[in-house]
């Protein structure tokens, strides 16, 4: 029974770190002090990113922000396969980890979900303050980076700072996709109206 106890102590404290970790900011990197959520709603064209499975391969990648009945954000994932020739979207949710300031901004430091109960940490660590054009962001560690923008591309001179700053900071650069946002995409599905 002590065995088992001392193994379901070691489970629940490992399951702990874990999540906590998954939370966390990576080292030398900080989170924006001061951000209204309202002026980030909408949609974001994500501009380069560090490779990670869940968006491999996609293009005119987006994100789309709304609030949530329950205070939270709904986050609205969507790129095009190139190869399959198909939209591919992830609808997931997010949540504020720190209490809210006294100014009724937040920290930039979210959790966000897009499988159930499981969160990874969402840090937005640049902003362009106060007209929210561009952002920044970061996930626990530094091998989740993406550089998004109101408009589908970013001025250059923004870019390599943007850029520069993330090198400086510790994310590997030199490993960046540019996302293709080309608006040869065509966005339509054939529907009802057509017949047999």
């Amino acid at each position: 029974m002590t065995l088992l106890n001392n193994s379901l102590r070691h489970l629940l404290i490992s399951s702990c770190l874990l999540l906590s970790s998954c939370m966390s900011v990576p080292d030398n990197v900080k989170v924006i002090e001061s951000f209204d959520a309202n002026q980030y709603l909408g949609t974001w064209y994500e501009i380069a990113r560090l490779d990670h499975s869940f968006e491999r391969g996609l293009d005119n990648v987006t994100a789309t922000y709304s609030l949530r009945d329950d205070g939270g954000i709904k986050v609205i994932n969507r790129g095009f396969n190139s190869k399959t020739k198909e939209w591919e979207q992830a609808v997931g949710k997010a949540y504020f980890i720190d209490p809210v300031n006294a100014d009724k901004t937040n920290t930039g430091k979210l959790k966000v979900s897009f499988f159930g109960p499981f969160y990874g940490a969402y840090n937005i660590i640049e902003l362009d303050k106060p007209y929210y054009n561009y952002v920044m962001i970061c996930g626990p560690d530094k091998s989740y980076f993406w550089i998004l923008s109101r408009t589908p591309q970013l001025s250059y001179p923004i870019k390599q700072h943007l850029i520069a700053q993330a090198k400086e900071l510790g994310f590997d650069t030199d490993k960046l996709i540019y996302v293709n946002q080309s608006p040869e995409v065509v966005n339509y599905e054939a529907g009802r109206h057509v017949t047999q």
